[in-house]
């Protein structure tokens, strides 16, 4: 570039402001349009700024990016972090061969994005991820899609933000690792890093040097189990994604687009999660690695359990003693502890029987697992047994979202919690084992066999007893005039339902005319729907149950329990109940579209369903189920998620319907099992129709299903014999192998216009529908996917019931269903089994 004369310099900068400000937007970097300091851009939304900065108690200036309009700001981004500019003639441009550079006043580089191959056209931008990219406009990219030469986010300074990958290539042992700044005056690369470790379950680790410093304990699925507040603060949006391609990458995402916080890896190696407190517009800790000396990797030693309640902080395991107890008695307790009697296995030492004395296991509650474990997917019944047998195993735990982990040789880094955690066994020499613990081993048997015949006998007799109290409870609740927050139980918070209404049978029959034929909207698994008017002139839906089923009492509480504890513009809003003698009716806002089936799976009518209407559709749908994982008081599993239990409101905007099936599941859960397997054949999961099995991901399968139909107008249960594939998900694999994936498309929408989204969103649909849970992709990573905050997406891998055809839907008494039904509300109840 050639330097510029002052007078000209300075018009140019001049003119470049006026253009970057009213043309592009302020967001844009090019080769005529750049930064003199201490000018700064802008993103396109507004929420980051990039300029030239000073750190605090530093008069060095360097290129940064920053929350914007935030009364104290922390830098996010460094570019230059190693070679400051000693004075403010920086300028941040775009250099002749097309890199992203900042030079000094005497035109010496700096620092550059470093892409190698030439490039004329090129041009950053600020998105409102905080995300500053290096673009190219290609033959091959179109406008709104320029090929990315560089990016800030794969070249991480200290701060992980949402939509960022921390990843490790397992193959290369590539990281993608956070680098503190050297002190908080100085942004140059410090001595700690935070990495994602992959030798056996994904760890975050945070290393000071080449010495391990911080550990966050494996990671089961949905948090580190290492991280006891991640139970409620880190499982929204949180998700770990292997790409099959050898890379493994951790990332995360906020619902609350509003909410600004992010995780900070500081200058002394805590890693903390920095949050904007609107009410006092000053920054807060949400949370903290080190939150005690106990966090600090290895603070006892081996077999030294550390903690943080207790002075001093590190002890000894039962039957261990102190390595060296002078330096331990002195607070140093890094020798760690040695075990105070051999091991003898099965009996045995060095080849000579020892009968009687076999070796035993100590059980820790609530603990932070060692460093180190091996692990394996085993049964947690096979845990102890597959342990004790290796003689090398000193201790197990098990996790269902990791299984059993074994650990050989020392256990570091031993941490009792507080909350959370996990169960420890550690095998322990007979003579340490407590003699009145063992007993009770020879006496659990008999007092386990002879409970569960007791409890079982009784529990056949109280069975009947209390559906008879529930019901009676329930209409004696409601006939004193008392919301359904009575009659959730002991277990739940006791919550009001101000809108909540009892409505009598008169009311409903005269607003239905008498539940005439003419009102009749269609019917469920448990009884038909009617449309009703108020005298208000307000618009109802009511269900109500049969009252020659005998299945539905048990569907019709829970539904009440659920709806009446979670609100959301994507979820169809409870009104009131009425129950009186043999009736149980519940009312609904009034949908006038009715449900999406009846749209979607209509010839005639799906043409009025284009593609924005379809993918707001899909980001509704979406955005409920997140609030019914994640976001909402309760984590509640729908089950039953189907295009007919999706209304449409007068705009077509989506409200999930039918609770009776959801599952609520406790804040430490996140998959239980069922013996009545309940739902719609053609949308269950595979390990939720074949074996009970249900979570998250059963839900996000569904949801796959129900986004390749919006795609393709076909249902899933429609195919038939001379269809050559078995199914919609068959067909929508067959065509994405061909690279014919737009073939599966609604003739109604123009794939010209949005072929690249259509794909994308296919290619979703594949992710949800993969045969294993942990393949498929929480819902908050949907959302970003469908969204393109999730640039690349992984391959998918063949999906469920590809293999053989899926059955239509029945209903429990074994008769068909219409493949499209009209009703507003529907509930079908399957046995899978």
């Amino acid at each position: 570039m050639i330097f510029l004369g002052k007078a000209r310099l300075f018009s140019f900068l001049v003119m470049s402001h006026f253009v970057v400000k009213f043309c592009i937007g302020g967001d844009v970097i090019t080769s005529t349009e750049y930064i003199q300091d201490p000018g700064s851009i802008t993103s396109s939304g507004g929420l980051y700024r990039m300029g030239f900065f000073s750190p605090n108690g530093s008069a060095n200036r360097y290129v940064g990016i920053w929350y914007n309009n935030v009364p104290t700001y922390n830098v996010l981004w460094v570019a230059n972090r190693d070679n400051p500019i000693l004075d403010s003639s920086g300028v941040l441009t775009i250099s002749d061969d097309g890199n992203l550079v900042i030079m000094n006043g005497k035109r010496e580089i700096l620092w550059s994005s470093n892409v190698s191959n030439s490039v004329t056209d090129a041009q950053a931008q600020l998105s409102d991820s905080g995300n500053l990219s290096l673009l190219k406009q290609s033959s091959n990219s179109s406008a709104n899609n320029p090929e990315t030469l560089w990016e800030s986010f794969q070249d991480m300074t200290d701060s992980f933000l949402q939509k960022m990958k921390l990843s490790t290539n397992s193959g290369t042992n590539e990281k993608q690792a956070l680098t503190s700044w050297k002190s908080p005056s100085d942004p140059s690369i410090g001595s700690f890093s935070a990495s994602l470790d992959l030798r056996n379950i994904p760890e975050l680790f945070i290393r000071n040097g080449s010495s391990l410093y911080w550990r966050s304990g494996p990671w089961n699925g949905n948090i580190f189990i290492g991280v006891p507040k991640m139970q409620s603060v880190y499982i929204n949006g949180f998700n770990l994604v292997d790409d099959h391609e050898g890379k493994v990458y951790l990332t995360y995402s906020f619902a609350e687009t509003s909410y600004l916080s992010y995780l900070l890896l500081k200058s002394n190696g805590d890693l903390v999660q920095p949050y904007l407190d609107q009410n006092s517009s000053s920054w807060g800790i949400v949370w903290s690695s080190r939150e005690s000396h106990c966090d600090v990797y290895g603070q006892c030693g081996p077999f030294g359990i550390c903690n943080a309640n207790k002075s001093p902080i590190c002890s000894c395991l039962r039957g261990f003693e102190p390595k060296n107890s002078e330096e331990w008695s002195r607070g140093n307790w890094s020798s760690g502890c040695i075990r105070k009697s051999l091991l003898q296995c099965n009996g045995t030492t060095n080849g000579s029987s020892t009968a009687g004395t076999k070796d035993g296991f100590l059980k820790l509650e609530m603990m932070k697992v060692p460093n180190s474990g091996i692990f394996y997917s085993t049964l947690e019944d096979e845990c102890p047994g597959n342990c004790s047998i290796n003689c090398s195993c000193v201790a197990y735990a098990y996790d269902p979202g990791v299984g059993c982990m074994f650990w050989i040789g020392d256990l570091i880094d031993l941490q009792k919690f507080s909350v959370g955690g996990t169960n420890l066994y550690v095998r322990l020499a007979h003579s340490e084992l407590d003699d009145k613990g063992h007993l009770r081993e020879i006496i659990a048997p008999i007092v386990i066999i002879g409970t569960l015949t007791v409890t079982i006998a009784t529990w056949f007799a109280r069975r009947k007893a209390k559906k008879r109290a529930l019901k009676e409870s329930m209409e004696k609740h409601l006939s004193s005039g008392e919301t359904p927050s009575a009659m959730l139980g002991q277990n739940m918070s006791r919550v009001e339902f101000p809108e909540f209404v009892r409505y009598k049978i008169e009311e409903l029959a005269a607003a239905t005319g008498n539940f005439g034929e003419n009102n009749k909207l269609g019917r469920g698994g448990f009884g038909p729907v009617y449309k009703g008017r108020l005298p208000n002139g307000q618009e109802i839906a009511i269900k109500r149950l049969s009252r020659a089923s005998g299945q539905g009492h048990q569907e019709f509480m829970n539904e009440m329990v659920v709806i009446c504890k979670v609100q959301h513009r994507n979820l169809v809003r409870l009104l009131g109940c009425c129950v009186e003698g043999d009736e149980k009716m519940l009312i609904y806002e009034f949908m006038p579209n009715k449900s999406l089936d009846t749209f979607l799976f209509d010839p005639l009518k799906r043409v009025h369903l284009d593609w924005r209407t379809r993918f707001n559709i899909v980001d509704g749908i979406c955005r409920g189920l997140l609030y019914l994982h994640r976001d909402s008081r309760l984590k509640i599993i729908h089950r039953d998620l189907k295009a007919s239990n999706i209304l449409l409101d007068e705009e077509l905007n989506p409200k999930i319907s039918d609770f009776g099936m959801a599952r609520i599941f406790g804040g430490n859960e996140n998959q239980a099992n069922t013996r009545r397997i309940v739902g719609t054949y053609g949308y269950m999961a595979p390990e939720y129709a074949m074996e009970g099995r249900f979570s998250e991901k059963s839900d996000v399968f569904s949801f796959g299903t129900l986004l390749l139909e919006i795609i393709s107008g076909r249902q899933n249960t429609s195919f038939h014999e001379e269809d050559q594939c078995l199914s919609l998900l068959g067909l929508a694999w067959k065509l994405w192998n061909e690279d014919n994936g737009l073939a599966l498309v609604d003739p109604n929408i123009p794939v010209t216009c949005f072929g690249m989204e259509l794909l994308r969103c296919i290619n979703v649909g594949l992710l949800c529908t993969q045969e294993r849970a942990k393949d498929r992709p929480s819902i908050s990573i949907v959302i970003s996917m469908i969204n393109s905050e999730i640039v690349d997406l992984p391959r998918p891998k063949q999906p469920a019931f590809t293999a053989r055809r899926t059955t239509q839907d029945t209903d429990s008494s074994g008769q068909s269903q219409k493949t499209c039904s009209a009703n507003d509300v529907t509930l079908t109840v399957l046995h899978g089994r």
